[in-house]
């Protein structure tokens, strides 16, 4: 285990970092946030990040992040960068994958590791995006019970983009497919003669901001609808875009556009016994979900819609007894629910709330902002 050094706005708490083997021989980083009080540790939560993000969008040192927020308030994160993120080499190269193995493998993998080191203390889950879609697999396939809460955040089992998105998806990704096995984020590294640059130039068509990556990455990856509200940045997180958001791995599209146009999470390999454990559709499985869940999205969520609300709906109509909750918050997009300069304030008292009760303990008004 490596010991990084306390991160600087998370005072009073230390950084340990491992690597974490799964079982079909990919190796992910996990991340163990701990109190150097010598308080008794509280309940730990897991914070699984979205596809192309890593586990830094919730250590951003220029705002006050959630991992800071769950440590002021009794809790111990833990980080996944599971096989999707860009602190790891498999958006760009290795053997690829689909969200199927994030489930089957990533997923429950930490859970077990996280489980063996906190003993009989509980396990809650806050995921975002794409790491909250493999999530319902991965609890609706029975893989990782014994949960005491679970916070999906912009999408969970009924994804839904906007038609944009969906042509773009079906049209335009076909199209690039067959030229390029990624795309960067990163218009500074690829440089202005790169083969790159026409795609930058086509897909970030548009956008109002100055900044190439900002551009890009903005539209979401050109794909249509936007991926935060812009102004709910902070300057100096905005010039980190090109660091928090790695390459788009093209061949990913086709397994995304499926979940979407079936508005549920399905099961990507159809052919594959090591597959056989997740079901052929979640939604079709909701009923094995067994903790309380709280759906959480931006009114302006420009990537996913409604989609948390649309689940809500069907979830309590199919699922009555399902512990469930609906939280939209006002005037804010996707992934500024996580990174935005005004989240602590705006977003994590719900999910602090929403914990307390996990925690069967009575809701306190937590301390958010800065003194």
């Amino acid at each position: 285990m490596i010991a990084v050094p306390p991160h600087p706005h998370i005072d009073g708490a230390t950084i340990e970092q491992e690597s974490l083997p799964v079982a079909d021989g990919v190796v992910l980083t996990l991340r163990r946030v701990r109190a150097t009080s010598g308080r008794e540790p509280g309940p730990a939560v897991l914070l699984l990040h979205g596809h192309t993000a890593s586990s830094d969008m919730f250590l951003l040192p220029e705002i006050r992040n959630i991992a800071e927020v769950l440590i002021d308030n009794g809790y111990e994160p833990w980080l996944l960068d599971w096989r999707g993120s860009c602190r790891l080499p498999y958006n760009e190269n290795g053997t690829r994958f689909s969200y199927d193995d994030v489930a089957l493998y990533d997923i429950p993998a930490a859970v077990a590791h996280i489980r063996e080191r906190i003993g009989a203390r509980p396990l809650l889950v806050v995921a975002h995006c794409i790491g909250a879609l493999a999530l319902s697999m991965s609890m609706t396939a029975g893989l990782v019970p014994g949960l005491a809460g679970v916070v999906a955040q912009g999408v969970f089992l009924t994804p839904k983009m906007a038609t944009s998105a969906r042509l773009r998806m079906t049209v335009g990704g076909e199209l690039l497919r067959s030229r390029f096995d990624h795309i960067p984020s990163d218009f500074r590294r690829v440089g202005l003669w790169s083969r790159y640059t026409p795609v930058f130039a086509l897909l970030s068509r548009g956008a109002g901001c100055p900044d190439p990556t900002c551009r890009f990455v903005h539209r979401a990856w050109g794909m249509g609808g936007t991926l935060f509200e812009h102004d709910h940045l902070d300057p100096r997180t905005h010039d980190r875009l090109a660091e928090l958001l790695g390459p788009i791995p093209l061949w990913i599209l086709p397994h995304l556009r499926q979940v979407e146009s079936e508005h549920a999470v399905v099961r990507w390999n159809e052919n594959d016994e090591r597959y056989r454990a997740l079901p052929e559709n979640a939604l079709d499985h909701a009923d094995r979900i067994a903790c309380p869940v709280l759906l959480i999205s931006g009114s302006r969520n420009g990537l996913w819609l409604d989609s948390n609300r649309l689940c809500h709906e069907v979830l309590a109509l199919r699922h009555p007894d399902l512990p469930l909750r609906y939280v939209e918050v006002p005037s804010y997009g996707h992934l500024d629910m996580f990174i935005g300069r005004g989240a602590a304030v705006d977003v994590f008292g719900h999910i602090l709330d929403f914990l307390a009760e996990c925690r069967q303990e009575e809701p306190v008004s937590a301390e958010l902002t800065r003194t």
